[in-house]
């Protein structure tokens, strides 16, 4: 199987019942993603971008078209696909271990051994630097934080593809940019499929190498994808001046907010 067909959205569209009416999200979206690839979505606010991530996850069954990953068709959730949400999800009454734990308990308990299981909670949680906070609960510890747990929960289920909705977009500049780095040094390391949702033009052409770019909604589908041709490891800094971020970033905004700017979206 190509590498460009690891993960195949074949004509994909979205049409809502509302009940009164019917509600057309998507239309015909087509997308290859390569095992490794780190993939953003990005587009002004109405344009389906939640709505296609929710698809390739199987919380929302597509009403047309075909989602294959490895060439099996992708129907209703598993745990080959994680979700890391804008809001961490993480569940209150456990400790950051406990809610990392329950995951791997989830999905591995059937090839690793109560001691394995516990060895690869504490492997993922240092992954993302949390190791000194296993028995805090969410409420004693920051949103970036909180974040880093659910990336670990997400990383330590071994999904194909890791998805994240926005994951930084309610955190402080410094915070945010703390997380970019971890996630870029976590990728790097462990060669994931990564697929973000994201405002943030900056964010996208840091760590994405391709930028997906949707058309206004409704009826929103991809219009174009852009390429980002930076070597990895990438240093924010050194890229300030480089003549292929300033080339993506300009393509990205020149999208949004030339061909694609709508008084009621525009964000």
């Amino acid at each position: 199987m190509s590498n460009r067909h690891y993960l195949h959205v074949d004509g994909v569209g979205m049409v809502f019942d509302t009940g009164k009416s019917k509600f057309t999200a998507l239309v015909d979206v087509n997308l290859k993603v390569g095992r490794g690839e780190v993939i953003s979505i990005i587009g002004h606010s109405g344009c389906g971008k939640s709505t296609l991530l929710n698809i390739v996850a199987g919380l929302t069954p597509q009403t047309s078209g075909v989602l294959l990953l490895e060439n099996k068709e992708v129907a209703g959730p598993g745990p080959d696909r994680a979700v890391v949400f804008q809001n961490h999800s993480l569940l209150p009454w456990l400790s950051v271990y406990d809610n990392v734990r329950l995951a791997v308990d989830k999905v591995h308990s059937r090839r690793m051994d109560r001691k394995q299981r516990h060895d690869w909670v504490l492997h993922n949680l240092d992954l993302v630097g949390m190791s000194h906070a296993i028995d805090k609960r969410p409420h004693e510890i920051s949103g970036g934080m909180k974040q880093r747990v659910g990336i670990a929960r997400g990383l330590a289920m071994e999904p194909k593809i890791l998805l994240m909705d926005e994951p930084f977009g309610a955190l402080d500049a410094l915070t945010k940019a703390n997380l970019q780095d971890t996630l870029m040094d976590i990728q790097q390391k462990l060669g994931n499929t990564v697929m973000i949702i994201t405002h943030d033009v900056d964010e996208a052409v840091l760590l994405s190498d391709k930028i997906v770019m949707m058309t206004n909604g409704p009826s929103a589908t991809i219009g174009e994808i852009c390429e980002v041709k930076l070597p990895r490891p990438r240093k924010r800094l050194e890229l300030a001046s480089n003549p292929e971020y300033i080339r993506a970033r300009t393509a990205v905004l020149s999208f949004l907010y030339e061909r694609q700017r709508h008084p009621k979206t525009a964000a």
